[in-house]
């Protein structure tokens, strides 16, 4: 518990005791009032406050309001017991639902730890000085010792060890890492000192994303959220309009009629129609919810960057996927070299040299099959041509590595178009001078992915893919894909996802899933986009609504079973709430309810509300 919370916990038991004893004191008159003064005035002083201060602003009408009339005008007809046990109990509600909130926040602190306080550099002596992290540059080496989180992204130089990924993934197992490993920021250093060349600047590090996705999660409310807060606007100047009205016009009406007003008896039921219209288990149970949801989601390596995207998600009907890193591995192999006219050595270096720059995991493959070392002063004129390769010149020759797309725009001829595998074909001075087979495997969850997909009520699995068709349609034959399409530019990828959108009904949303460059337009224009962030692009990431932090297609099922259960009990607590209080302020207008049924309307109906929003956070067996 906070200190505020022990507080509040303090005056709840003592205020206790003093009811009781005001109750067995034989008092009459004003020694009656004074014992339950008391208790009153411990229990409540802070509610009382808090009215005055929202009177003095121009912003009268909340639940401290309602609070502090109901009770004071207890007080004066002289109903001491159900005025201070209206405070009592909603002090306790209170302080539950600060407790439930409390919890859920613990699991967003616990993610704000990745965030680390300093990164070793050692000097040109060997000693090691701590710094800020954000005063290391790219290319510098880190030391992380045992126990210390990964400050910035990089790639082991020196050194193996084990890391604790949990805090970013949810994944308990640990990883292991070696020399050429790229670790990622957040991570916990569990076996052995390693040393770490930094490829990002802090600021654009993995944690930094995470910690600023975090951040401004809360800024982006979903649709119940944003009703609730208009709801609240309006109905509580309405209940107090209706309160003054059942106090006045009743009796009023009565002295007319029967010559006998009864004021008492309706300003005690205007008392009791206020406290049971307190629209608390609204205001709280709702943000509550979704905050639940975003923490829960947040455990398991999920993060969702609003409530609002929780919302998009529970109604997810087509799931749109990239290939490459997202449902195969990313993990690309040279696994041969053929129809050359150069050496097989100088082919692959020419195709390295022109890749250097390119952090395609294509690229990556081809870099890692040349033995020989890079020299980037040998090379110039670099240009990425998007969906279709790279040019450059290379000893002042002009060379060419691509698809079978780029060869056509170049008019390169004399080339035999390979039907299967993953191509890269190399020209150089506009001859075809070999290509290069390179190979990916699908990830381990890829299938049983699609296949759960289906399973929650997902009606379309689809594949888009700028690789060959015969790779693609080998995919996806695998992983069983509703549809596929090939050989896709980015542009092309926006209007196939267009094209479906318009297909659906509007109430029918539609997740684009990728984790490249080349995936940010279409994440931006799917009606929610899912980035893989283990080693997805930063533009990916930027551009998606959800990052899924180990890049295991597994927990899109689990967001989306986490933003249904959200969803669901955010309706539940809706109805509910609204449901119960109409009855309860029919029956307070009637005179059949009272004080002590007004307090199971407010407080009763919060604590049910707030249990129920916080059985969000249980997401582990989804």
């Amino acid at each position: 518990m906070t200190r505020k919370q022990k507080n509040v916990l303090t005056r709840i038991i003592l205020s206790t005791i003093l009811i009781s004893v005001a109750i067995l004191l034989p008092t009459q008159g004003m020694w009656r009032f004074v014992t339950f003064v008391i208790p009153y005035v411990v229990i409540g002083y802070d509610i009382l406050i808090k009215a005055i201060k929202g009177i003095l602003r121009g912003q009268p009408f909340d639940e401290n309001f309602l609070m502090a009339i109901a009770t004071v005008g207890a007080m004066i007809l002289g109903e001491y017991v159900e005025g201070v046990a209206v405070m009592l109990f909603y002090q306790i509600g209170e302080l539950f639902q600060s407790c439930a909130v409390g919890k859920s926040r613990k699991n967003i602190s616990e993610l704000m730890d990745i965030s680390p306080d300093y990164a070793n550099i050692e000097t040109e002596n060997g000693n090691i000085i701590e710094v800020d992290p954000y005063e290391v540059d790219i290319g510098s080496v880190i030391v992380v010792k045992v126990g210390e989180k990964v400050p910035i992204d990089g790639v082991i130089i020196e050194g193996s060890t084990t890391l604790d990924t949990s805090a970013l993934t949810g994944e308990s197992l640990p990883r292991e890492a070696f020399v050429g490993s790229e670790i990622i920021s957040g991570c916990i250093n569990k076996n052995r000192v390693i040393k770490v060349r930094t490829t990002k600047k802090f600021e654009d590090s993995t944690v930094s994303k995470i910690l600023d996705l975090i951040e401004n999660a809360g800024t982006k409310k979903s649709r119940p959220e944003n009703f609730i807060s208009k709801f609240a606007k309006y109905y509580t100047p309405l209940v107090c309009i209706g309160a003054l009205t059942l106090a006045i016009i009743p009796p009023i009406v009565s002295s007319v009629l029967l010559e006998n007003a009864n004021w008492g008896i309706w300003v005690y039921r205007a008392l009791t129609f206020l406290v049971i219209s307190c629209p608390c288990a609204l205001v709280i149970s709702i943000p509550l919810s979704f905050f639940s949801g975003i923490g829960g989601a947040s455990n398991e390596g999920i993060l969702i960057k609003g409530s609002n995207y929780l919302e998009v998600l529970s109604k997810i009907r087509c799931v749109v996927f990239d290939k490459t890193g997202t449902l195969t591995n990313g993990a690309f192999k040279v696994s041969a070299v053929c129809d050359n006219t150069i050496e097989k050595e100088k082919l692959i270096e020419y195709a390295a040299l022109a890749e250097m720059y390119s952090i395609h995991p294509i690229s990556k493959s081809i870099k890692e099959a040349c033995s020989k070392p890079l020299d980037a002063s040998r090379v110039s004129d670099i240009e990425e041509i998007s969906g279709f390769g790279v040019s450059a010149k290379i000893d002042g020759n002009s060379v060419a590595v691509g698809n079978s797309k780029l060869m056509k725009s170049l008019f390169i001829e004399n080339y035999t178009e390979e039907k299967q595998g993953t191509v890269v074909y190399v020209a150089i001075n506009g001859n075809f001078v070999g290509k290069i087979i390179i190979s990916d495997e699908l990830k381990l969850t890829s299938k049983e992915a699609i296949k759960d997909l289906k399973s929650i009520g997902i009606k379309k699995t689809v594949m888009l893919t700028g690789d060959v068709d015969a790779v693609a349609r080998d995919v996806s034959s695998a992983l069983e894909m509703d549809e596929v399409y090939s050989e896709l530019l980015p542009a092309d990828k926006v209007q196939m996802v267009e094209n479906l959108i318009k297909s659906f009904p509007a109430n029918e949303k539609l997740a684009f899933v990728g984790d490249g460059i080349n995936d940010a337009p279409v994440l931006a224009r799917a009606d929610i986009g899912i980035a893989m962030g283990a080693f997805g692009s930063d533009s990916a990431i930027e551009a998606a609504d959800v990052v899924l932090m180990d890049d295991d297609p597994m927990k899109l099922v689990k967001a989306i079973k986490i933003a249904r259960k959200c969803l669901r009990v955010v309706y539940q607590n809706i109805y509910f709430a609204i449901g119960v209080k109409l009855i309860c302020l029919l029956l307070g207008a009637l005179g059949i309810a009272n004080m002590w049924f007004a307090i199971f309307a407010d407080v009763g109906v919060m604590v049910i509300a707030v249990l129920n929003a916080v059985r969000v956070l249980n997401v582990k067996k989804l």
